[in-house]
């Protein structure tokens, strides 16, 4: 919520039904939540992320921003809780998604937000076992090969473009020295001929004199 600074000040904002729901997935985070891991205001909600005293590199996107696990928060709509362990990990994403789906649980589902309406929605016993599997060295291991693989994958996309660029440009005509090398040849082959006919004219005007 808008100017909150503590995860008690994010609840005591909440309408009391949301508050209620909230609190209730918060719970079942904090019950199986890894050591390792801290809670606190994230992005304006409820957040859980690796401390910058654990992994000091931080989140990519702000250095100086703590490694972002998982947030919890109210929007206008809906609530809806974000995993990044699931983002980052597509066979994690997989397991989560067949486990929710088995308990016969409707999934609204992005591609790490979990949106739902009610406390009822939300399958509390898999968001716990998936929380509680991915601890932080897991996580970061999973994080960092998935910022690497979109890093070579940027330049290899990058170095293609660059080679089309390359192949696409007009080829430079190679014939314009070939022609200024002959020119400057036939200029050069000439000259001692008029250095020739200049001595003749000038040793026939000396004749002439005498």
């Amino acid at each position: 919520m808008a100017g909150a600074t503590t995860v008690a000040q994010y609840l005591k904002q909440l309408p009391e039904d949301r508050r209620e729901a909230v609190q209730t997935v918060r719970e079942t985070i904090l019950k199986n939540l890894p050591e390792g891991y801290e809670e606190g205001i994230q992005y304006g909600m409820i957040g859980y992320y690796v401390p910058l005293s654990v992994y000091p590199p931080g989140y990519h996107c702000a250095k100086d921003t703590p490694l972002p696990f998982l947030g919890l928060g109210s929007q206008k709509n809906h609530m809806a809780f974000y995993c990044m362990g699931i983002y980052s990990n597509p066979e994690e994403e997989v397991r989560f998604r067949k486990e929710w789906l088995d308990t016969g649980k409707k999934l609204d589902m992005g591609k790490s937000c979990v949106r739902f309406k009610k406390v009822e929605d939300v399958a509390l016993n898999v968001l716990g076992k998936t929380v509680k599997r991915i601890t932080v060295r897991k996580f970061i291991k999973h994080y960092e090969a998935a910022i690497e693989s979109t890093t070579s994958k940027k330049k290899k996309a990058a170095k293609k473009k660059a080679a089309a660029k390359k192949k696409a440009a007009p080829a430079k005509k190679k014939s314009a020295p070939k022609k200024k090398a002959a020119a400057r040849k036939k200029t050069n082959a000439k000259l001692p001929e008029k250095k020739i006919a200049g001595k003749k004219a000038a040793k026939k005007k000396a004749t002439k004199t005498k």
